[in-house]
Formats: structure tokens, C-alpha cells, sequence
């Protein structure tokens, strides 16, 4: 939780000239102890300003009241997708004549303090984007370095809950002091902002470049790879570069500070049914935000019930906030990812890279480095479905469809060396029980 008299306490540290370090490099802010869910408009809406031509889907005010509105009233804030976030090119093409930041005011006549007390109306949080450079990607003003506590205390009149933060038009110097520097100057706003930040992308994503013990400690999530594009390619791109480099995203991953993979596609035009199931379930794995860009008012029912699918968000938001790994990759293009959960339940997802047909996949628990002695009990995250009596050493048989996924809710029901009564107890205590789907 934000903490004003913590918050207070480091202030006054910094101005006694007390545990500098800690307050440059300290996001003092609690939040995002799971990772974000919400919708962010850029890889569905881009950079699209007509809005003479194009009224209903351009980057405008009335674009964001209408997916706070279908947020708020689609079922989507009950299940934790809370964060409306603006992307780029909501600004004027120039500061004000005091150096502020400014929003179109064509676009936004209202300005972006009224969208977000609208925003907040509906129970909803409110993100916006900002770039550390001269200019933003797509050509609007840019935060230099001297204007970084300028600006965040603008997010922070402005009622902001989150700032992405992007590096088109920067330097690696501008980049490596700008980042931690953002992250005081939102500190000091006395504001709890969220803070993505894009630093590690534009460095290629790994040490040593990329100090993921500095980024913990600066940003709540960061992006290190390219942008996601609507197709199955770049959903692969993406998974291949998180698996290729597992052992170092893993362990940077946890409750505060997230790797984001990037946005969720499902409900566009780029993924078939089975591969929007894939994406969902690989980035809930992968303990990502979940932040949608789609158009939520034309989003099709199949997406919305992959989108909205209950124990898939109880696994992702799962509190010990462990990013889980692929652990076993066969001959016959079928991947397993395993991630750890609370309760000594797993999260296993076997997903098929096949494109010919459904495959009958024959494994076991001990295969997959379950050797506990125990027999557990299965949930299909999909169909709902439940298997039971599965112990360590007895094979079974799924279908994984191409391009496609099975994924499991896997917990354990019996302790082989302990009396079954206590194991009843046991299972009861810590919540070993299926979800109504």
C-alpha cells in the first residue's frame, strides 16, 4: 500500500542529504504487487489522429471514455482490468508557453485532469505515456532531463496512476540518467504513479547493459523487447526471446517489477481462436500485465471469454509473483512452461508449435520434475474440466491443438507418507480446491 509517512520519511532523508542512493534509486510507490491489468490503446489505434474522418477510433478523449465505459460495465473491473492507458500522440505538437505538457485540444477539449476524474468515476485507474527524449515516437514533445519533475508533477496534478515512459530520441547517457531521475521526481510528487519504463528495450534487453538490480528498483515493469505487432510471428518473436533468456528474466521478476512482453492481442485481426488462447495463457505463465489492446466495444464473445477467463486471472495474478519458465521443449514441437504458485499448486501450459494437426502428447508428472510423493489433481484452465488420482510416475495422454495450447491448474490432494485425515486438513487449510468455472 502507498504509504505517505514512509514516503515523508525518505524526503526528508534526501533533503538532509541522508541515503542519497536509496532515494534516487527507490520506488517508493507499493504498487503493482501483481501484475497490471487494464487496456492500452497503441498496438489497436496506433497513432490515428483524424479524428474528422475517423471520429470513433482516434486517439481523442471520447476513444478512452468509451473503454473506461465498456471496462466498467462489461465485467472486466470486477475481474481486475483497471487501468485505461493512453499511449502516444495525445499530446499538443508544442509545451505551453510555461513549458507544460499540453493535450490536443481538439482531441481532448477537456483536457486530460477531466478524462481522468471520468476515469476515476468509474472505479477505473487512468496510465499515460511520456517519452524520455526530444521528441516522443511519434513525433510529439518529448521529456528532456530538465523537464522531468515538470512533467511528473503534471501526471500527478493531473490524477495519472501510471506513466509509461519511452526512450525514442534519447541517448544511452540521457537514458541511464533520465529513468532513475523520473523515478525521485514521481517520489516526490506525493503521488502513487506507476512507472513502466522502456529503458531496457532500447538496450537490447540484457546484461550487461541492461542492470535489472537497478531496474527492480526504479520501475514497476519494463519493457525488453520490441513491440508486439497483430500477428501469430511476432507473439512467437516475443516467446522465443523470453525462453531463449529465461534464467535472466526469471529471476528479475516479482512482486512490484515485472518483465512486460507487451500487450495482449487477442479480439484484433492477426490471431485464429487457438493462438489467442496460446497468447493468453503463455503471458499468464509468464506472470505479464495484461493490458488489452483491442476495441472492447466490437470484441467478439470467444475473445471476451478467453479474456475474462476466471482461473487464468487467478494464476496470473497469483501473489508470490513467480514468472514461470519453459521446462521441456520435445522433437515433436510441443513446449512445456511450468510456473510455481501459492498453495503448492503449478501452473503447467503444453503448447503445440505444430501447424498439421491436433496431437495426442504422452507424458508424465515425474517427467515434468514433479517428484514430491504425492497424487495430484488437475484443472483444464479452459474447459474446466477436472482430471484426479494423477501421482508422479503414471503417464497420461492430452491433444494439443495446432498453434494451440492445454493448460493445466495443477495442485496436490494426497501426501503419500502422511495419514490421510491430516492430508484432508491440510488440502482444506490452504485452498487445494478447483474453481467454479
Amino acid at each position: 500500500m502507498f504509504n505517505p509517512c514512509s514516503r515523508a520519511m525518505k524526503l526528508l532523508a534526501c533533503v538532509c542529504g541522508l541515503a542519497l542512493v536509496a532515494c534516487a534509486l527507490a520506488l517508493e510507490n507499493g504498487l503493482m504487487r501483481t501484475p497490471p491489468m487494464g487496456w492500452l490503446a497503441w498496438e489497436r489505434f496506433r497513432c490515428n489522429t483524424d479524428c474528422k474522418i475517423d471520429p470513433q477510433n482516434c486517439i481523442s478523449e471520447r476513444l478512452f471514455m468509451d473503454m473506461a465505459d465498456r471496462l466498467a460495465d462489461d465485467g472486466w473491473k470486477e475481474l481486475g482490468y483497471v487501468y485505461v492507458n493512453i499511449d502516444d500522440c495525445w499530446m499538443a505538437k508544442q509545451r505551453d508557453a510555461s513549458g507544460q505538457l499540453v493535450p490536443d485540444p481538439e482531441r481532448f477539449p477537456r483536457g486530460i485532469k477531466a478524462l481522468a476524474d471520468y476515469v476515476h468515476s468509474r472505479g477505473l485507474k487512468m496510465g499515460i505515456y511520456g517519452d524520455l527524449g526530444t521528441y516522443t515516437c511519434g513525433g510529439y514533445p518529448g521529456t528532456t532531463l530538465d523537464q522531468i519533475e515538470q512533467d511528473a508533477l503534471t501526471f500527478a496534478h493531473w490524477g495519472v496512476d501510471m506513466l509509461k515512459l519511452d526512450g525514442c530520441y534519447s541517448s544511452e547517457d540521457e537514458q541511464a540518467q533520465g529513468y532513475p531521475r523520473m523515478t525521485k521526481a514521481l517520489n516526490v510528487t506525493g503521488r502513487p504513479i506507476a512507472y513502466s519504463c522502456s529503458w531496457p528495450a532500447y538496450q537490447g534487453g540484457l546484461p550487461p547493459k541492461v542492470n535489472y538490480t537497478l531496474l527492480g528498483n526504479i520501475c514497476n515493469l519494463w519493457r525488453n523487447y520490441g513491440d508486439i505487432q497483430d500477428s501469430w510471428d511476432s507473439v512467437l518473436a516475443i516467446l522465443d526471446w523470453y525462453s531463449e533468456n529465461q534464467d535472466v528474466l526469471q529471476a528479475v521478476a516479482g512482486p512490484g517489477h515485472w518483465n512486460d512482453p507487451d500487450m495482449l492481442i487477442i479480439g484484433n485481426f492477426g490471431l485464429s481462436f487457438e493462438q489467442s488462447r496460446s497468447q493468453m495463457a503463455l503471458w499468464t505463465v509468464l506472470a505479464a500485465p495484461l493490458l488489452m489492446s483491442n476495441d472492447l466495444r466490437t470484441l467478439s464473445q470467444s475473445a471476451k471469454e478467453i479474456l475474462q477467463n476466471k482461473l487464468m486471472i487467478k494464476i496470473n495474478q497469483d501473489p508470490l509473483g513467480i514468472q514461470g519458465r519453459m521446462i521441456l521443449k520435445e522433437k515433436s514441437h510441443i513446449e512445456v512452461f511450468l510456473r510455481p504458485l501459492s498453495h503448492s499448486a503449478s501452473a503447467l501450459v503444453f503448447f503445440s508449435r505444430r501447424t498439421d494437426m491436433p496431437y495426442r502428447y504422452t507424458t508424465s508428472l515425474a517427467r515434468l520434475n514433479f517428484t514430491e510423493n504425492a497424487v495430484y489433481e488437475a484443472q483444464d484452465v479452459y474447459s474446466g474440466n477436472i482430471i484426479s488420482g494423477l501421482a508422479p510416475e503414471h503417464n497420461f495422454t492430452i491433444i494439443v491443438n495446432p498453434s494451440g495450447v492445454v493448460m493445466w491448474y495443477l495442485y496436490p490432494t494426497m501426501y503419500l507418507e502422511q495419514p490421510l485425515n491430516f492430508v484432508r486438513q491440510q488440502s482444506s487449510m490452504k485452498g487445494f480446491h478447483p474453481l467454479v468455472l
